[in-house]
């Protein structure tokens, strides 16, 4: 193996210019492989974050995923006669025995849940009237399964647990009203109950909708004036694995029996356009390496075409032909290593330079920064494809200075 070696680089010094060219290709092609890849794998992160952590991995409702089969049919299946268009009994609409399926979905592991009751409101304040998402939650769980708390820029959540009356609302409803923390408005639910309640806090998404039209108050409150004593109609439930959302929504849904949704499932046609995406980079940032691949492949093919004497010496001496491969594939692996190792210096250099550029969008105060991808996966990819860029671009002069007969060579240049 040594002499091998030596024979390679021997090789190698004796075109230096090619070498380096071709070594030049290797290290931009890998330095702009890690950085367009972690700038699209960053991207991708921040935009799943923004889509996933900023709404519930899995939402349990209040209802069903088929309805529910009528007892008439379940008792006289083919009955001779069937009845339609009956009005059904009302009821009170929710998650029935909340708390037991509470107690069940905590069990799991790596699960945080939180129960909440949505519904709908009116507030009223100085004659103007604006329709509202209201939402009953527990302050210590809702934190645990939503970024709101992240969001609060006056008051805090935990004052909802000490004012019953307390409610927190968006900048953007409180702007409309008029509305400062401390102030008061009037809830009106669609039964007719009405409560004059105060605001504790107020928080900024910068999603105009939601921030015009959602409050929270704490659960009592909202079972009260909503009229759904005990009840709630959601599950809010973070994972510790998003991916992981789909089974454990089937699993808590084949237990409990109400639909339980995950984000995959709900999100199937962004998830479906993030992959082509991923596809499309992947080929993109590839083909640089496999153009900086022809380099490497030119350099070692124009060695095996001049060193054709030299390779038919060596067979004569007793070199075998895998034993000529390796020394054109110990070229090429040597080229892909300072390649990659240069390559990933730069790529690194390149991606700290991106990760300050700013972003000031119009319309918009926060300044926002490139997102980067900076784990290991993504030099591990980098250094991967320049390696076998380099090991196959190498492969063919390899394979044909292994088939060289020493005999005809040598026969030739006497």
């Amino acid at each position: 193996m040594g002499i091998q070696l030596d024979i390679a680089l021997t090789h190698l010094r004796s075109r230096t210019r090619q070498t380096l060219v071709s070594l030049s290709g290797i290290v931009l092609g890998v330095a702009f492989f890690l950085a367009v890849s972690s700038l699209m794998s960053g991207s991708e992160r921040d935009f799943l974050k923004r889509l996933v952590d900023n709404s519930p991995h899995i939402t349990v409702s209040d209802e069903f995923r088929t309805a529910a089969v009528q007892p008439a049919v379940l008792r006289w299946p083919h009955g001779a006669v069937s009845i339609r268009h009956i009005k059904p009994q009302s009821e009170t609409r929710g998650i029935r025995g909340y708390r037991e399926k509470l107690e069940f979905v905590e069990s799991l592991p790596g699960v945080r849940v939180a129960p909440v009751l949505t519904g709908s409101a009116v507030l009223t304040f100085a004659g103007r009237v604006q329709g509202v998402t209201l939402s009953g939650i527990l302050p210590d769980k809702m934190k645990g399964v939503s970024t709101i708390d992240e969001k609060i820029v006056a008051g805090s959540l935990d004052a909802l647990a000490a004012d019953p009356n307390g409610l927190v609302i968006g900048t953007g409803l409180a702007g409309k009203f008029g509305l400062r923390l401390g102030g008061t408005v009037s809830v009106v639910a669609p039964n007719g109950a009405n409560r004059v309640m105060r605001i504790v806090g107020l928080f900024h998404t910068g999603n105009a909708g939601y921030d015009e039209g959602q409050a929270f108050s704490v659960l009592k409150r909202a079972q009260l004036l909503l009229g759904r004593p005990n009840r709630v109609n959601r599950f809010i439930i973070q994972l510790g694995d998003p991916y992981a959302a789909r089974n454990v929504a089937m699993r808590i849904e084949q237990a409990l029996g109400y639909k339980s949704v995950s984000w995959i499932e709900a999100s199937e046609d962004i998830l479906s356009l993030l992959r082509v995406r991923q596809i499309i980079m992947y080929s993109v940032v590839s083909a640089i390496l496999v153009v900086a691949a022809f380099g490497i492949y030119n350099t070692i093919s124009t060695i095996a075409l001049e060193k054709t004497r030299d390779i038919a010496i060596l067979k004569s001496m007793g070199f075998r032909a895998r034993d000529l491969r390796r020394i054109f594939l110990i070229q090429g692996t040597l080229l892909g290593l300072a390649g990659s190792t240069t390559g990933l210096l730069c790529g690194l250099l390149l991606m700290r330079a991106l990760s300050h550029v700013q972003l000031k969008i119009p319309g918009v105060t926060e300044t926002t920064y490139l997102p980067l991808d900076w784990s290991a996966t993504q030099y591990a990819l980098a250094a991967g494809f320049a390696m076998g860029a380099s090991i196959i671009a190498a492969y063919l002069p390899a394979r044909r200075a292994g088939r060289v007969h020493p005999v005809d060579i040598l026969r030739g240049a006497a």
